[in-house]
């Protein structure tokens, strides 16, 4: 996929020079690309982080299911360890 996306680049590239409206099709197709071409590569080096900020698009179904499994994980885990501010909380939200 990423030859193809540089080929295709170099001949709008070329093709810039008669008419710059291909060199902004370039530019958009480098983007495109840089943003959602390259899915699995933001998804395996976010997930080592420790609890970390996760502002980006998750590259993969598996990637959200780990995330939202962990978020569960904590959200267990701090009831068990905060009854009392656990029910406050559930009260709150009712009320």
């Amino acid at each position: 996929m990423g030859t193809m996306v540089i080929s295709g680049t170099v001949v709008l590239v070329i093709l810039g020079f008669g008419n710059h409206t291909w060199w902004l099709v370039a530019v958009a197709l480098l983007f495109v690309y840089m943003q959602y071409g390259r899915g699995g590569t933001s998804a395996s080096s976010s997930g080592g982080s420790s609890g970390g900020a996760s502002g980006a698009v998750p590259g993969s179904y598996r990637a959200y299911r780990d995330r939202r499994d962990k978020q569960a994980r904590w959200d267990r885990r701090y009831r068990r360890e905060h009854p009392l501010e656990s029910r406050r909380q559930a009260r709150e939200r009712k009320g």
